[in-house]
Order: C-alpha cells, then structure tokens, then sequence
C-alpha cells in the first residue's frame, strides 16, 4: 500500500494546563499560538530557522490568509502552509499532512498548533460576532443546515450523540456501567497527569450513573470537560528527529475518511468513519491491532470512546461493551487508553479537543509520562472525530 514511509517524526510537544476560567489577561489567538509554538519548539531544543512548515485552523484575528498570517506573526518563512478544517479531527489530519510534507522535501520540520481559550480580547466599540445556533455550525443564508435542520431542532451535539447511543442500545443493548467505567478509568489516568482538570478528583460508576442525564442516556460526566489550554506539536525529517532533544515519534500510518456532516445524512449511524480510516492505517504502518502499546482515542462522549474501539478493530462489533468491562484502561492496564484523562477527564481546550490526543500519545512514546508512564511503550493508535462521527483520522505513531 502507498502511504507514508515513517522518515517523519514528532520531535517537541507543549500542552497547556487545562483550565476552567484562564488566568491572567486575554490573549489574541495569535499570541496563543506564538506561546505554543515557542514552547514545541524549545522543547525540541532546536534553533527555529529549521522550521519552514505550519499547518493551523484559522486565526480569530484574520478571516483569510491564516498561514500567512501566522508566518507573519512568527517570523517564519514558509515553505509549506496549510489550513485544516476537520472539527474535531482537525489535529489529527494536521499531523499526517504535516508528516506527507516532510517526506516529499517541502519542508523539514513543521508546525502543527492548535491555541485552547475562548476568552480574546474584546473591543468595547465593536461587540463579538454572534455565536452560531445553539452549537449548529452553520445557520447562514443558503446553508443545508439552516434550511432542513436548524428549524426544526436538529442542532448541537449532546442530542446527536444520544440518538447514537439510542440506536446502539436498540441493536445491540446498553450495559450503562460499562460506559461509566470509561469515565472512571480515564479520571484515574487524570489524577496521575498534574495539568489535568480533574487532577485529584477521582470518580466511581456510581458517581458516573447519578450525575444529571444530559441528553438519554448520556449523563454529564460521559461528557466533554470544555477547558481553556492549547497545544502544539513539532514536526521534523529523519535527520532533524535524530539530532532531537527527546525519543523520536515517526508517524508511520494514518487514515482519513468523511462520510458526511450531519447525522441526517449518514447512511447508517452504527458504522462510522474511523472503520476504513483505521484499516488504512494499520495497512500503511504494517501493525496489527496487538501491537498496540497505548490508546488515545477521541473522546466527547463515553459512547464515541466504546464504538471507536469496536469500528477500529480492537473489538468485535457490539461487543464493546463486555470488552470495556473485562480490561483495565488505566495507564497501569492491559490496554492503556487516553492516559493523560481525555477530555473527559484532562479537558477539551483548542478546536475540540483533538491536539490533546497526539500529546498524549506522543508523551507516552517519548517515555515522558511520570507518574502515568505505560511500561514498555513503543506503538501508539491515536484518533480524531470531527461532528457527529462524521469526520475521522486515525494515526499510527511508533518510537525507535
């Protein structure tokens, strides 16, 4: 199979402590990504006349002409720019584009920043623009979504995902303390990771079970933690990676499949897009499920977490719910998943989340895990979901 040959490695990582409410004044999306791309770059020790790649999602600052923009703002000269658009799954896509830039020589080492807070600069003679419908991403003039859906409530994502879940109960039941104990499991690895928003609050199913339901049967600890952060990764070629501070992570597969945006147009609910996405992977990197060390799996609903386990493969379909329940996925466990808390449990800070996964699991590679090192980790499969389970990549990262 074609593909990427793993000559791209993530060379320098940098995450921001998960936050409720940000401290210290506001700050430009562009000085957010200048603090992250700064602190990527030295954690990688090297000298930023190296970087001549950046791959961002927009810049709240300029409606246009983003790479540029930040090439601008960063004093970069660029050879290779690139703008992704994948919601959720937008981190993820960034680093096999970046990966694919570096192996064809137009770059040598790349940015992929994604900023975390929501809470800019605001001018008192000019108010923010109106946020979209109730989380509907688009209720412009002419817009599917404003024409067949907005009217009538088809909006946001808590009740999309619970017809998900209602669906997967009605074909293959619903065992809802095997879905509580994702959470648990995942708050357990939070309180090992210090930056985590939940550091020190540990949770039991019980907990889980009678927390406020959210949209039936999802209660609100099976839900996104939203949080002010951000995080960036370095992207470097073969001969860069090796002159690297830290263990290089070579990039060594990745999928990509949209099947369409809302879920009044999917085909069929149950089968999602990280399916084909993680069969190409596996293809590309030449791995098999079990050579998988670590998991970090998309994860704004416990139910996103149990149905990518079973459409990527690592369980049969509708069994996830006896297989969450017979394996530990702690960072102590026999299959260690989403080690840092998820955003369950760490946060979701920055373009849904996603960046926090390829951290997470490139953290883990690098053996720069402290107190939630996973012994023995050398294979990662990390995931992004953009919408409704519309949008999905998969990444396969391996260490030396």
């Amino acid at each position: 199979m074609t593909g990427l040959r793993g000559e791209a490695a993530i060379v320098g990582i940098a995450e921001l402590p998960a936050e409720r409410r940000p401290t210290g004044p506001p700050r430009f999306t562009l000085d957010q990504y200048a603090l992250l791309a700064k602190a990527a770059v030295a954690d990688a020790g090297f000298d930023p006349s190296h970087i001549n790649g950046l791959l961002t999602h927009g810049v709240a600052e300029s409606a246009m002409f983003a790479p540029a923009t930040l090439c601008e703002y960063l004093g970069l000269a660029l050879d290779f720019g690139e703008r992704v658009d994948l919601g959720g799954a937008t981190s993820a896509g960034m680093i096999w584009r970046a990966a694919a830039a570096i192996e064809l020589g137009i770059c040598d080492a790349a940015l992929a920043v994604v900023p975390g807070s929501a809470a800019l600069p605001q001018s008192r003679r000019r108010p923010a623009a109106a946020s979209n419908w109730y989380g509907a991403s688009s209720n412009n003039y002419g817009s599917p979504q404003a024409e067949f859906e907005i009217p009538y409530g088809n909006v946001g994502q808590n009740a999309p995902y619970a017809q998900i879940a209602q669906r997967y109960a009605a074909v293959f039941g619903y065992a809802p303390a095997a879905l509580a104990k994702i959470a648990v499991d995942q708050r357990t690895n939070a309180c090992a990771h210090p930056g985590a928003v939940f550091h020190g609050t540990p949770i039991t199913a019980d907990e889980v079970l009678a927390s406020p339901m959210i949209a039936d049967p999802i209660h609100l600890l099976e839900t996104v933690m939203r949080v002010h952060g951000g995080a960036g990764v370095l992207l470097a070629n073969a001969d860069l990676a090796r002159r690297g501070r830290h263990r290089p992570v070579w990039v060594k597969g990745f999928g990509e499949h949209l099947a369409f945006k809302t879920p009044t147009y999917a085909d069929e609910l149950l089968n999602t897009p990280i399916a084909r996405a993680a069969d190409r992977a596996f293809a590309m990197a030449g791995l098999n499920r079990s050579d998988i060390d670590v998991a970090s799996i998309y994860d704004c609903y416990t139910i996103t977490v149990l149905m990518t386990l079973e459409d990527a493969g690592f369980c049969a379909k509708g069994a996830g719910m006896s297989w969450v329940a017979q394996h530990d996925l702690t960072y102590r466990g026999d299959f260690p998943l989403n080690t840092a808390g998820g955003q369950l449990s760490f946060g979701q800070a920055g373009m849904a989340g996603g960046m926090h996964h390829v951290v997470d699991g490139a953290r883990q590679l690098m053996g720069r895990g402290a107190d939630a090192q996973v012994a023995d980790c050398h294979t990662a499969f990390v995931t992004g979901n953009g919408g409704i389970m519309s949008e999905q990549v998969a990444l396969i990262m391996q260490g030396d």
